[in-house]
């Protein structure tokens, strides 16, 4: 396939509802667009960078996400369905706190669920577990603070 080589430069344009089929767009620089409803389908995004950017209602499926990096987000309400979290680190999580804008003074959060994972092998160091409520769950070998759980209940 023969290309065309067009550079582009657009400013106080409106090119809503326009199509890009096989094209090639590497480094690439918007700022300050509206990209409401856009659909990206098929695309290499590899090192892609997006900041301060509205992503509500946001969906990615069938995508490799490794190496990707989340900061400063606010995550609520989102659900993460099949896939693979080896080696991936939680930092820093916490819920809203006062003057965010979705802080709620009587801590009345939707609660955070893991259904149906294998968490066998993770770690969780210096988490507030308040409440924790753990169900029909698999807990040999589980430890708190270096003491076997199993053992706990079997003593008593």
């Amino acid at each position: 396939m023969e290309l065309k080589v067009e550079r582009l430069d657009f400013e106080m344009a409106d090119i809503s509802g326009s199509r890009f089929q096989k094209i090639k767009a590497e480094e690439l620089y918007f700022d300050n667009v509206n990209m409401t409803k856009t659909q990206i389908n098929n695309a290499n995004m590899k090192g892609m960078v997006l900041n301060d950017v509205n992503m509500s209602d946001f969906r990615i499926s069938d995508a490799n996400l490794s190496g990707t990096e989340i900061k400063n987000a606010n995550f609520s309400h989102a659900v993460i369905e099949h896939v693979h979290l080896f080696g991936t680190e939680f930092r820093n999580v916490v819920l809203p706190m006062e003057g965010d804008g979705n802080y709620n003074p009587a801590g009345d959060y939707k609660p955070i669920s893991f259904v149906n994972c294998d968490l066998s092998n993770m770690q969780l160091t210096n988490c507030n577990l308040a409440n924790l409520d753990i169900r029909d769950c698999d807990i040999s070998g589980l430890k708190i603070n270096g003491v076997l759980i199993e053992e706990l209940i079997k003593n008593k």
